[in-house]
């Protein structure tokens, strides 16, 4: 259509040639392309947030902060990222998201074929183009089950209990994702590497094998799972990239025939809260209960514990998270019928949704038995394991379609007007 160019960004290295001959061409008008450089990765993404469209992302894959994350980032705004890169580095840029790669060397012509395979032309003062941007990997193979609890209910023992279930019949990992982790202290672990921050800052730049995911995890021969570390600092979050370790959990899942995923209790968001270093903060626990295919919610007796139940369940809810998908677990629950009768009730009374009934764990010595480092007492891992394959039969047989429903848009999301489209 005439009127009509592309608009590239570009991000590169200092003095890099192709970054000069690429201004050049558009400045000649060789290219049918306006060229706009940025001299940070923070520019790009104010670019990219701004109301002008863009065609492609022009990026150095030896720039530090060239990753899966900003590929991730520039493709949910509608910009392809063709990836400027010699190979030396060894990355799979496709894999990570990229929609094309060049040689530095590259000429005009390879650089219009690129743009015409995978960006969209630019008509004169059009708004943002937005699109939705396709899968970056199929389905994961492996189940993920997800325990979640507050402060002193026992989730990780609870955990630790479905791993050591699950671990009778599949391969599993058991992997701590809570940002002050404990299943190292658990489980007297000597060594503290390579844990979760190994295994995600593999995945910000390249796509690890199942044999060099397993790599990263610990084999607990007495209970038959491997595990996991988690974070070494509860401040260390801040280095897990979400998308990056979207993309570690998904490896995870495709390594292993079940993950079992120990997660704190706080979902909070930019959506709730409006800050997005909060949400980042609970990358781990929001992910890994967004895509549960059973998540157990662990509480435990008493006024404060039913109190603190209900209203996980609730927060779960808030989340996203289908009831159907929820076990709620009472840890620690005594023997008393009158007692335990009261426990479920209250639970069914109180939350605001209908869940299933709380799954009641016994009292056992489990202390002792992480002491000493053996196998957690029956009929704790069969409990959970017989709750687990309940979930996963009732959720495979017959899901009925999702109802449309009307979803909310969150400001700033659709764009605004430029001031060339309003004159």
């Amino acid at each position: 259509m005439p009127g009509d160019r592309f608009v590239v960004l570009g991000l590169a290295r200092a003095r890099s040639p192709w970054f000069g001959d690429v201004a050049r061409w558009a400045m000649s008008a060789v290219i049918p392309a306006d060229f706009v450089k940025c001299v940070s990765v923070d520019e790009l993404t104010a670019r990219l947030g701004s109301a002008r469209a863009f065609s492609a992302l022009l990026l150095d894959g030896g720039l530090p902060g060239a990753d899966r994350d900003l590929v991730h980032r520039c493709r949910r705004s509608g910009c392809p990222v063709i990836v400027v890169d010699d190979g030396r580095g060894g990355r799979d840029w496709h894999a990570l998201g990229a929609a094309s790669v060049m040689q530095p060397d590259f000429d005009r012509r390879r650089l219009l074929d690129a743009l015409t395979a995978h960006a969209v032309p630019v008509r004169d003062g059009s708004l943002l183009w937005l699109d939705r941007p396709a899968t970056m990997a199929g389905t994961p193979v492996g189940a993920l089950a997800t325990v979640c609890g507050t402060g002193g209910t026992g989730a990780s023992t609870v955990a630790i209990a479905l791993a050591q279930g699950l671990a009778s019949r599949y391969a599993v990992v058991l992997a701590d994702l809570c940002r002050r982790a404990e299943q190292a202290m658990l489980h007297d672990a000597r060594d503290v590497v390579p844990g979760v921050q190994e295994l995600v800052e593999a995945h910000r730049g390249g796509q690890p094998s199942a044999d060099e995911v397993r790599a990263t995890t610990f084999n607990v021969g007495e209970r038959g799972y491997d595990l996991l570390l988690g974070l070494r600092r509860a401040r260390y979050w801040s280095t897990l990239r979400p998308h990056a370790f979207e993309a570690a959990l998904r490896s995870l899942r495709d390594a292993y025939a079940a993950v079992v995923a120990d997660v704190d209790g706080d979902f909070e968001g930019e959506a709730t809260g409006g800050s997005i270093d909060v949400e980042e903060r609970n990358t781990m626990t929001r992910l890994a209960a967004r895509d549960a295919d059973v998540v157990f919610a662990v509480g435990v007796p008493g006024l404060k514990g039913v109190h603190s139940l209900v209203r996980l369940l609730e927060e779960l809810r808030e989340h996203g998270v289908e009831p159907r998908r929820v076990v709620p677990v009472v840890n620690r629950a005594l023997r008393k019928p009158a007692t335990r009768n009261a426990l479920v009730g209250a639970v069914g009374e109180l939350t605001s949704t209908r869940f299933a009934p709380p799954l009641l764990l016994p009292v056992r010595r489990v202390d002792d038995a992480l002491r000493d480092g053996v196998a957690l007492p029956a009929p704790l891992p069969q409990l959970l394991l017989d709750a687990f394959h309940k979930v996963v039969a009732r959720a495979g047989a017959g899901t009925p379609a999702p109802v449309a429903t009307p979803e909310r848009v969150q400001p700033g999301s659709l764009g605004v007007w430029s001031p060339e489209a309003v004159l």
